[in-house]
């Protein structure tokens, strides 16, 4: 029996986290809720913070897509 997604999988899973990581916070910037949830929330995301983690997950996805392009 060979491993899930085989030696790949750390690979894969950075994909997918960096990915989300992207896509969510620069959906946070460009979309913000209508209105808050809960009392003490935010009205938008906080705009710098939210570019920082969004660029920073899309260099882990890039990096990840390159290592498996590279197999």
């Amino acid at each position: 029996m060979g491993m899930f997604l085989g030696k790949d999988l750390i690979v894969w899973l950075l994909l997918a986290l960096g990915g989300a990581l992207f896509a969510g916070n620069l959906m946070a910037v460009i979309r913000p809720p209508a209105a808050p949830k809960q009392e003490g929330d935010l009205e938008q995301a906080p705009r710098a913070r939210s570019i920082s983690m969004a660029a920073l997950g899309f260099v882990v996805a890039v990096a990840a897509l390159a290592s498996l392009a590279a197999r």
